[in-house]
């Protein structure tokens, strides 16, 4: 029997070839999609994720009860890990990870930075899906402070990781801080409550620190060790979410969020008209972190790739509130909305015209 190979694509990758790898002027290595086809990705399946949970855990579905934002983290959170193995499985990339022997087998394994790394890609999941639950706090609210911060972090961790920012790159980011800026500067209805600003606080905690980690142990010309960290981050993230659910649930006491995680682990499968549309909202999770991590760990740095990745989050959050807005009766996005999505834009723009001027060359 012949083995079959993995597949080959991912940022810095090449064919499985040693003689290309690495030539591409575009900094994905010769082979690997464009990091542009991995934000159309994220944007596809940014779009359904933040709108289905928007609607879910708000009085937008008809003849539905509005799901808790904890409620609906234990379904969506299974569905995720479905999706991760089925994913890893299907490129047939888990034998890039580290090896440990367990009797006659051969088992992947997290290094201990990349099971950190994990750990903070753990915390990104569970805050950015409990940020489109919160009463009184808009999908693109709260996606422009999320996606702002990490914007913000992006030319910090270059400068600790002694990576050189390009002029492109500093242009994009002024270019999306100012279409933050923007949407601050709407009408003041948002509300910002406690619990959603620790949410926020723990998610750019957990970006800053693994894209510190990402920066030092992948983000290169090696297809394997970029692909040794994506397998070993995916493989740790959505389990750790989970088992961190299950825990406060068993072991936690009273109603509360305790009991809501309990709710979403027991009497939510009851409910048969909302339980697809949960587990529809975990695989587009898992496909925004596929996408999004790929995103990230193309070499170049974090000031041209962190961007890329918010820009197709933060046009997707637009979408996603039109979505609402003309099919379900929200809030339609307002003014400074939309000229922040045109900023943006120009954001991309700035990123993309000069690598791509510089291949024609």
């Amino acid at each position: 029997m012949v083995a079959r190979r993995p597949r080959d694509w991912l940022p810095g990758g090449a064919p499985w070839c040693t003689e290309t790898m690495g030539r591409r002027d575009d900094g994905t290595g010769g082979g690997a999609p464009s990091i542009w086809w991995f934000a159309l990705g994220y944007f596809a399946c940014y779009v359904p994720y933040s709108a289905t949970t928007k609607a879910l855990t708000s009085d937008l579905l008809p003849g539905r009860e509005p799901l808790s934002g904890f409620e609906l983290l234990p379904p969506s959170v299974l569905a995720s890990l479905v999706g991760m193995f089925a994913f890893l499985t299907a490129m047939r990339w888990w034998p890039y990870a580290t090896q440990a022997r367990l009797g006659r087998w051969s088992v992947p394994r997290p290094r201990p930075l990349t099971f950190i790394s994990g750990l903070c890609t753990a915390v990104i999941i569970g805050t950015t899906t409990l940020a489109y639950t919160f009463d009184g706090a808009s999908i693109v609210f709260m996606m422009l402070l999320m996606r702002g911060g990490v914007l913000v972090l992006a030319p910090v961790v270059d400068f600790v990781s002694g990576r050189p920012v390009r002029w492109f790159s500093w242009v994009a980011l002024g270019l999306s801080l100012l279409a933050l800026i923007v949407a601050f500067a709407d009408d003041g209805s948002y509300a910002l409550t406690a619990i959603a600003a620790v949410d926020v606080a723990a998610y750019l905690g957990g970006y800053f620190v693994r894209l510190k980690l990402m920066s030092g142990q992948a983000k290169s010309d090696d297809p394997a060790a970029n692909k040794r960290f994506f397998v070993e981050e995916q493989m740790v993230a959505t389990p750790a979410v989970l088992l961190a659910l299950l825990a406060v649930a068993v072991l936690g006491g009273g109603e509360g969020i305790a009991g809501e995680l309990r709710a979403g682990f027991t009497t939510f499968w009851g409910r048969a008209g909302v339980v697809p549309l949960a587990l529809f909202v975990g695989l587009m999770s898992q496909g925004t972190g596929i996408f999004g991590g790929l995103i990230l760990l193309d070499r170049r740095e974090n000031s041209f790739c962190v961007p890329v990745n918010r820009s197709s989050s933060i046009l997707a959050g637009l979408i996603a509130s039109g979505i609402l807005w003309a099919g379900l009766g929200a809030s339609a996005p307002s003014g400074a909305q939309l000229v922040g999505a045109g900023l943006i834009l120009a954001a991309i723009g700035a990123l993309s015209l000069p690598p791509l001027l510089s291949k024609d060359r």
